[in-house]
């Protein structure tokens, strides 16, 4: 969690929101109301100890007791203030990490990438190089937001929209879990939008389209290309009129190969 506005914790009180299983937890205090974070796991699952911590954030050093697996979570709650940004900027891209550890970096960084991550013209461009300029001397990779654009409202009318929750992993990480994703969780009363992140080391692959050669020499080829080809696309740009044109005729054709007799099948009988 980020933005605690807490200066201290116990389980008594993390249990009014966190299931009596997660028990466990380090956190770093906030400045009255400003800032502080915590971290909550299950220690059935995993021992953590506390590696590092400053004001912009707390590192925990995780080892599953089901595995051998030990990884670092760092969870980070950026300044608001200019001169708090240049300080956790500076050691932002100071973080020594080695190589091999397999990291993943995240929290509310309080800053933007580019221009873009905001509903509205305005930012600090200074800033959001600068941002780039850490991320780039790190040499962490960034996790896409896969179904929103932005994680934070001011909860106005008309809102302003920003995203400065960050989501980075080292390329340790990456190569042996490459299914981690981040998605949103429903936003009930925080002004940032939970995010969730999963953790796979298989990617998700498409089912992909083959064409078989045998099926050029199918006596309704024509006639099935002419049938998928003229299915309305919906599209007014000529290259995404073409697209359009391409995934229908796929899809009949999948459609077909389907009722025809399977030509590996048909091989393997004869042998």
């Amino acid at each position: 969690m980020i933005e605690t506005k807490r200066e201290d914790f116990d389980l008594q009180f993390i249990r009014k929101f966190c299931p009596p299983i997660f028990d466990s937890f380090e956190f770093l205090p906030s400045v009255g109301a400003s800032g502080g974070v915590i971290t909550i796991w299950k220690s059935y699952l995993f021992t953590g100890h506390l590696v590092y911590s400053n004001d912009f954030g707390i590192s925990v050093e995780f080892s599953s007791n089901h595995g051998t697996h030990d990884w670092i979570l760092t969870n980070i709650y950026g300044p608001c203030t200019l001169s708090g940004k240049q300080l956790f900027l500076n050691w932002h891209k100071n973080i020594d990490m080695p190589e091999e550890v397999e990291w993943i970096l995240l929290g509310d960084f309080n800053l933007l990438g580019s221009p873009s991550d905001r509903n509205r013209p305005g930012g600090d461009i200074n800033e959001m190089l600068l941002f780039n300029e850490a991320i780039s001397v790190l040499g962490v990779v960034e996790l896409p937001l896969m179904d929103r654009k932005f994680t934070w409202s001011n909860k106005q009318f008309p809102p302003l929209l920003e995203r400065l929750d960050w989501f980075f992993t080292s390329i340790s990480w990456t190569n042996n879990f490459r299914g981690t994703t981040v998605s949103s969780l429903t936003n009930e009363t925080s002004d940032h939008v939970p995010r969730l992140i999963s953790v796979a080391t298989n990617v998700p692959k498409s089912k992909v389209f083959r064409f078989e050669n045998y099926l050029l020499e199918h006596e309704h080829l024509l006639n099935v290309v002419q049938h998928g080809l003229s299915l309305p696309t919906h599209q007014s740009d000529c290259a995404k009129i073409i697209s359009a044109k391409f995934k229908n005729l796929r899809r009949v054709i999948r459609s077909w190969q389907t009722h025809l007799s399977s030509l590996k099948a048909n091989i393997a009988n004869v042998k």
